[in-house]
């Protein structure tokens, strides 16, 4: 397969930062294979990809899409007509573009374009994130001709004979091996030597997790352990105040917005407790640390839980309801810091899951379809 074989893709999803980043992955590895491709995302109007896909220099087109409410409303009322509009301009772009091949990552928008795209006979794939399959996925799977997937099992949604087991595309950074720990440590202004807790509640923050950590803020005052917590950007305040009030700042415990360098961030910890999104377990995988995690139960169909099970099923996790957080995430986080043989235990398990090639492995699928 020469350079001059692949001229035009387009690639379509987001809404979220779930769909967004395997899409940008996805774009940037075929752009370094055949650095003369032109590649055009397509993702819905007044969502994140539509400023992210830019930031990162690719060019994006916005749909008039939504999803379904649950309940009544006037936005499920417009529906049809912003379906329709959709799959017209699809249709446009595609006959102006003209790609080789389109993909999908999930999201509103992926729906209209691979509709359109299918029915003209252009080669399609779709990127499934989670262990329980989105809807607009769903829907495209009987037209599609590759579904490259990050966990086992998903039967349940797809064709078996169009499944492709490649795992979930990870930041460049957690491909390398972390960097040191006892120097992480000092670089975030942590102890070198005392047993670290890491806890994570993504860039905007998760108060179920912020406020497990409030209601067991006296065990982790009178513990031998440092925390290290991004508390989110929009619970800062609130954490810091909080923790005043308790009577720091504490010399054991680092209050932050947001982790700026995750890489360092990771090596310095000894336990992790995360939300179970399916990029932050793709890249807990790599980075093989004893794992707590505490899914988003605000999410569609309950999937983080499900991600979560599909780890904890395999002692590569330990699972805490959001629900009994409060009660159990700190306490049991103490605990797993001192059973040395759980934690080995825990951290080969999860790196048995690792896909460290999986960008790599849609790619190849990528190419297989022009052939």
């Amino acid at each position: 397969m020469t350079v001059s074989t692949l001229h035009s893709v387009m690639i379509s999803g987001g809404g979220t930062g779930g769909h967004i980043f395997p899409a940008l992955a996805i774009g940037q590895a075929l752009r370094a294979k055949y650095p003369s491709v032109d590649i055009l995302y397509v993702g819905a109007q007044g969502k994140m990809e539509m400023q992210k896909v830019p930031e990162a220099g690719f060019p994006i087109v916005g749909l008039w899409i939504s999803g379904l409410q649950r309940k009544l409303s006037w936005s499920n009322l417009s529906f049809p007509f912003k379906v329709i509009s959709s799959l017209l301009k699809s249709r446009s772009l595609l006959a102006k573009v003209k790609p080789q091949v389109v993909i999908g990552v999930g999201g509103y928008a992926s729906g209209p374009l691979l509709q359109a795209a299918s029915s003209k006979g252009i080669p399609c794939l779709i990127q499934e994130q989670n262990s329980y399959a989105g809807l607009t996925n769903k829907l495209l799977a009987k037209k599609v001709q590759k579904i490259c997937v990050a966990y086992e099992g998903m039967e349940r949604y797809f064709p078996a004979d169009k499944i492709v087991y490649t795992g979930n595309p990870v930041r460049k950074e957690f491909l390398q091996a972390l960097p040191d720990q006892a120097v992480s440590r000092r670089t975030l202004g942590l102890q070198a030597e005392k047993p670290t807790l890491l806890v994570l509640g993504g860039s905007l923050g998760a108060r179920s997790i912020n406020e497990a950590v409030k209601a067991q803020i006296d065990l982790l005052i009178g513990s031998q352990v440092q925390m290290l917590w991004q508390t989110g950007k929009l619970y800062e305040e609130e954490m810091h105040s909080f923790l005043k009030q308790s009577g720091g700042p504490f010399e054991n415990i680092k209050a932050m917005a947001f982790i700026q360098d995750m890489a360092a961030a990771y090596a310095a910890a000894d336990v992790i407790i995360s939300r179970s999104g399916a990029l932050s377990i793709s890249e807990l995988c790599l980075v093989a640390k004893p794992v707590i995690l505490v899914p988003s139960p605000n999410v569609a169909e309950d999937h983080q839980t499900k991600n979560a099970r599909a780890l904890a099923d395999k002692d590569a996790a330990i699972l805490i309801p959001d629900a009994a957080a409060k009660e159990q995430m700190i306490p049991k986080a103490l605990e797993l810091l001192i059973q040395d043989s759980q934690k080995v235990r825990l951290s080969a398990n999860i790196q048995s899951m690792a896909k460290p090639d999986a960008t790599e492995a849609i790619v190849n699928e990528i190419i297989k379809l022009l052939k």
